[in-house]
């Protein structure tokens, strides 16, 4: 049985909140009137007192907590119900916060897309998580909500609607949006440290027995198609080997679940119609393939880096505010039936957006425990759809994105 969490001074800390996207989140919980106790934390005393004047968050608390400093992190942890870190890159500075989150019985949030990192903190941490009624829940950004949830809604929307398991959901993307220095600095340290075989596995987080004896079908789209759900050119999203990964994982623990034994999930970058299109797919997964070769090699590596945004970078305010994304899905149910969802927002997708998702999924486990799935005593390494479902969907509505089906 987990142990119940005695009153805590925080309902949520904001890890990494002097970062790039840890400033936004500061500004979204700055704007949460009448909302919750929380507080911004990092290594930095200056620039958290700095961001804090900055996005008006005067009622904030300042928690000082390097990443390698396990007595510290563990201070920060049991004075908080909920910990929400942006601060990545995950396997140099998310190792030992999950530690402490567990150790502790702190429910935790983070917008980390490097796999092969969340599958050591499933090995590590997923049972003691499971005993303690503890959610760990990586990927709470738009890497994987999305898809996760996209996926997962379209499921059990077949399951209620039309009585049927589903077989297979496709998604298809859209957006316009930036890269922050974070995002890439994870991107480079996967690849310096020599992980692009798990990358390519397409079960990287599932449980063990819960991988099929074929995975080949399941292997990562490379080549452009025209799709006639979509009526549109698609062609492989750089975010699938992610996104992929985790409503894999999302199936694996949902036991009995609305998806078929032999479900399969793909994802795709919409390009629209006619020749232009086709030739904007093709050209885009050529040079996805000879990209990732070319990051591979560390001369051209550091190249890359030297271009990118800087760790703390990012697009300016007005091109963050004009981005947006959609993600479009579709579900065959077992006998047939078929069944189309949507995810969509305002802002660029990997800044605004996942603020949005990172934040509203914080509060659903500061405010929402009784509602989400399997109650307040469920918990484990989880996934946005295992971890809050429906009351995840809900306040991303309120919040003002488009989540369909409803439920």
């Amino acid at each position: 049985m987990p142990k119940p969490r005695p009153s805590r001074p925080y309902d949520v800390v904001l890890y990494g909140a002097s970062g790039f996207v840890g400033r936004q989140t500061v500004a979204y919980f700055a704007r949460q009137a009448g909302g919750p106790r929380w507080a911004v934390a990092g290594r930095s005393a200056a620039r958290l007192q700095a961001v804090r004047q900055a996005c008006g968050a005067a009622q904030a608390g300042v928690v000082v907590a390097d990443a390698a400093d396990a007595v510290a992190l563990d201070a920060l942890a049991a004075q908080t119900r909920v910990v929400l870190s942006t601060a990545g890159p995950f396997a140099r500075h998310g190792s030992e916060l999950v530690a402490a989150c567990v150790r502790h019985g702190t429910h935790y949030v983070d917008i980390t897309g490097e796999t092969p990192w969340v599958r050591e903190m499933i090995e590590r941490h997923h049972d003691a998580a499971a005993r303690r009624g503890t959610r760990i829940v990586p990927g709470c950004g738009f890497d994987s909500v999305p898809s996760d949830l996209g996926a997962w809604g379209v499921a059990q929307a077949l399951w209620k609607r039309h009585g049927e398991r589903c077989a297979s959901v496709k998604a298809c993307f859209s957006l316009r949006g930036g890269l922050n220095g974070g995002t890439f600095a994870s991107l480079v340290n996967m690849l310096e440290t020599g992980r692009r075989r798990e990358l390519a596995d397409p079960f990287l987080l599932n449980p063990p027995g819960t991988v099929p004896a074929d995975p080949l079908p399941h292997a990562d789209p490379v080549a452009p198609h025209h799709d006639a759900d979509f009526r549109a050119w698609l062609g492989p999203f750089f975010m699938g080997p992610i996104n992929t990964r985790v409503v894999r994982r999302t199936v694996a623990l949902s036991g009995e679940s609305p998806f078929a034994p032999d479900f399969r999930y793909q994802e795709y970058l919409r390009f629209g119609r006619g020749p232009g299109a086709a030739l904007a797919a093709a050209g885009v997964a050529f040079g996805s393939l000879a990209g990732q070769g070319a990051l591979a090699f560390g001369p051209l590596r550091w190249l890359a880096a030297a271009l990118a945004p800087a760790p703390g970078e990012g697009p300016s305010e007005r091109a963050m505010d004009g981005g947006s994304f959609r993600c479009d899905l579709v579900g065959v149910g077992e006998r047939g039936s078929s069944q189309r969802g949507c995810i969509a927002g305002r802002g660029d997708p990997g800044n605004r957006a996942t603020t949005t998702f990172v934040c509203e999924a914080a509060l659903a486990l500061a405010f929402d425990a009784a509602a989400l799935p399997g109650g307040a005593a469920f918990g484990g390494v989880l996934t946005p759809a295992t971890a809050f479902g429906a009351v995840l969907a809900a306040r991303l509505r309120r919040a003002g994105m488009t989540v369909e089906p409803l439920d």
